[in-house]
């Protein structure tokens, strides 16, 4: 299994992003180098179906500061069919693999029915089990049937609600399950109470951050394509939600991100 490596002052790490789509294409070096230069040392590349999921894999044989994360995002879910998740436990397997997702419920788009969706994540958290990997879980408007199903099919390892958007109720109860809370760009523009004071509530333990690139560009850039540079504008915003300096949001962030991913 890759490990995220050794720390140096003022790292961040993007555990959330989506260097394999199209809107990277032409330019993911130049991507990859602003990020470097805004302290970023490592990305968690995260696939959305078995395409990629194995692109993801492809790139960290390029960029050795890329790792993977292999699944099927709830609203493919429908292709979760048992021959998709046997190559799914095959992509698994590589060296390059640091978890299983992202994976979950969207009762948002709702594009799949609900049993459905719950079938290809109970699936998914079982691999992750029988792998020993975390899981990289998405869940909109469906926090509550999410944690049951983590509670229930997941129990004891650990894992992530990635651009993580609840209530501090809902932290309280992913800690208690062994997840960690990722932070995202809208921490960076949300005018209501709920989420920052949610993410204040997180252990300092637990508490990772992401862009979620190309998606959920932070304030200030609205509209445009997300970049992994830009995690630094999550950290900026989420060090003055917990009152910290931003250089000890980034050593904690990051060594949590290491743990999470890591061997350990």
């Amino acid at each position: 299994m890759a490990q995220i490596g050794v720390a140096r002052l003022f790292e961040l790490v993007d555990t959330h992003v989506h260097l394999t789509d199209f809107r990277f294409a032409h330019d993911l070096p130049e991507v990859l180098s602003r990020a470097r230069d805004a302290g970023v040392v490592q990305f968690v590349c995260v696939g959305y179906d078995i395409e990629s999921s194995a692109e993801a894999i492809k790139l960290s044989s390029t960029f050795p500061d890329i790792v993977a994360a292999v699944g099927i995002h709830p609203n493919r879910s429908g292709d979760a069919l048992p021959a998709t998740l046997r190559e799914l436990d095959a992509l698994s397997q590589s060296h390059a693999v640091v978890a299983i997702g992202e994976c979950g419920l969207d009762y948002y788009r709702n594009t799949e029915p609900p049993d459905v969706q719950s079938e290809a994540f109970i699936a998914q958290l079982r691999l992750a089990e029988t792998r020993g990997l975390p899981v990289v879980v998405h869940s909109r408007d469906a926090m509550e049937q999410t944690l049951d199903l983590i509670e229930e099919f997941n129990p004891g390892r650990r894992g992530v609600l990635h651009c993580f958007d609840g209530t501090v109720a809902n932290v309280s109860r992913a800690v208690s399950l062994g997840f960690w809370i990722s932070a995202a760009g809208q921490v960076t523009y949300r005018r209501d109470r709920t989420l920052a004071e949610a993410l204040a509530s997180v252990p300092a333990d637990r508490l990772v951050i992401e862009t979620d690139c190309p998606y959920l560009s932070p304030a200030g850039h609205r509209g445009e394509r997300n970049e992994p540079s830009r995690v630094r504008l999550v950290a900026d915003a989420l060090a003055a939600i917990r009152g910290c300096s931003v250089e000890e949001l980034a050593a904690q962030t990051t060594a949590n991100a290491r743990r999470l991913f890591g061997k350990a």
